[in-house]
């Protein structure tokens, strides 16, 4: 360890101390699933030399300072400490989906031990439906966010086809970043509504989310046990693959974004779940925490770019950077049960809305507040209250259009989840190679999987269905 005490201690960031508290302990798994057998041999070699030298923060811990701030200390890694292997027991199949699928579970119930640098990675070389081997990296959500662990794996990746080429990344139209309210206030000038329209749902949402992070909680449905609070849920993690073509489809046959789509089917999906569990629940309130990217960029930066960027604006796209909208759940009704499109303008509706405020930046504002009377405890209490009352946690990341390699193993496919949160119900999403993988964090002997994944399924071959009748 000598040496490593003059090392300079990087202040945590507010978010990555209310993600590792005594309320939240949250992580992120992200899965690479091999196209052939895994060949184990250079694992340490490359985590010396390509993953540790990405971020200091995958050779850091954290600790309390004499102030008791937490910051980011250096230290010497034991990179053998933070790889497993595991062992599965004999079976009758040749494919090892279930062990797997247990594996995950049980880690996922695990803490990163605090003591060294909060990331670790586990080789499964067992065959699976989908895989020949399984490689799970398994990150503290401290360390950052969605977007900062892709731009770092994309950093130690390679094009398959090309590994001279750069990534390229699906096409899409970004929206501006909430905080950034300078063009807003130009506008405003010029349409008098547009600012009266700002101020309204910025009163509104503020309002909402302050009750809804506090006193309001959602009804218990099928999908929202609020059972052992206090305790990590044990979940079971599936996932589905969707073309990225019929998504599409959907898309320009109703002139809408293909997030727009994407949350509608979730939604059609959840409560055709809720309705098949129990009828009534179909019209209970339910709320999604939509998580969106603050970051003013577009596209991912490597790891060059991004210390190139905080050279320039003395500010780090690292770390994290996302916000939380509440995003209610349409009811399940007579009118567009058999019209699942509906599901498609309401979500539209809703989060077009909620980005027309200034709500976001504001409730950020309280959290700093909070943190600044009470403690950054006190803050990760509120943090997990709003998780807490709410029914479900949906993200996304763009994965690259070309399929990637590591260490000549092609990736044939890539998701993630995020474990750790107080819900019974988490949503992730990841395009690669023009498919969606839309993967679930289901809680155990509670959410049935086999029906839930039927009804997403369904929701998307019900929507396709609508769009091709419905004229325009």
């Amino acid at each position: 360890m000598e040496g490593f005490d003059e090392e300079i201690e990087e202040p945590v960031s507010p978010t990555g101390q209310y993600l590792n508290s005594s309320s939240l302990c949250v992580s992120i798994l992200g899965i690479l699933e091999s196209e052939i057998p895994i060949d184990d041999r250079q694992t340490l070699s490359l985590l010396q030399n390509m993953f540790l030298p990405i971020n200091t923060r995958f050779s850091s811990i954290m600790i309390n300072d004499k102030n008791g701030e937490k910051k980011w200390k250096k230290v010497e890694v034991n990179l053998q400490e933070h790889v497993y292997i595991p062992k599965f027991p004999p079976t009758n199949s040749s494919l090892y989906d279930e062990n797997l699928e247990d594996y995950m579970s049980k880690i996922s119930m695990e803490h990163l031990p605090q003591h060294r640098p909060l990331w670790e990675i586990h080789i499964i070389k067992y065959p699976t439906k989908n895989a020949a081997g399984t490689l799970v990296f398994k990150l503290h959500h401290a360390l950052g966010d969605g977007y900062s662990l892709m731009g770092a794996l994309l950093s130690c990746l390679e094009r398959y086809d090309n590994p001279s080429l750069p990534f390229t990344l699906p096409s899409s139209q970004r929206p501006k970043s909430v905080f950034n309210s300078k063009p807003f206030f130009k506008r405003s000038i010029l349409f008098p509504s547009i600012f009266f329209s700002k101020v309204f749902n910025t009163v509104s949402d503020f309002g909402w989310s302050m009750l809804k992070s506090s006193l309001v909680e959602d009804d218990v449905t099928p999908i929202r046990s609020c059972a052992d609070d206090i305790k990590l849920r044990e979940i079971i993690i599936s996932s589905v693959n969707f073309s990225m073509d019929r998504i599409k489809e959907v898309k320009s046959r109703l002139g809408v974004s293909t997030n727009d789509v994407i949350a509608g089917l979730i939604f059609y999906g959840i409560r055709l779940y809720m309705a098949q569990m129990n009828q009534e629940s179909s019209k209970l309130k339910s709320t999604a925490l939509v998580l969106l990217n603050t970051r003013n960029i577009g596209g991912y930066k490597s790891i060059k770019e991004m210390v190139e960027i905080k050279k320039k604006t003395q500010s780090s796209v690292w770390g994290n950077q996302f916000a939380f909208l509440h995003v209610p759940i349409p009811e399940l009704s007579d009118k567009n049960i058999e019209n699942p499109i509906e599901f498609i303008w309401e979500a539209q509706k809703e989060i077009n809305r909620k980005k027309n405020s200034l709500a976001t930046p504001l409730t950020g504002m309280v959290l700093n507040m909070v943190k600044k009377l009470r403690g950054p405890e006190a803050s990760a209490r509120f943090v997990y209250t709003t998780l807490r009352n709410s029914s479900a946690t949906i993200s996304n990341i763009i994965g690259p259009v070309e399929q990637m390699a590591l260490a000549n193993h092609p990736i044939k496919g890539l998701y993630f989840m995020v474990v750790g949160p107080p819900e019974s119900l988490t949503i992730t999403m990841t395009s690669y190679m023009g498919k969606l993988r839309i993967a679930f964090g289901l809680e155990k002997d509670f959410i049935d999987k086999q029906k839930f994944m039927s009804c997403i399924e369904t929701s998307l071959e019900m929507m396709i269905t609508a769009s091709r009748k419905k004229e325009f």
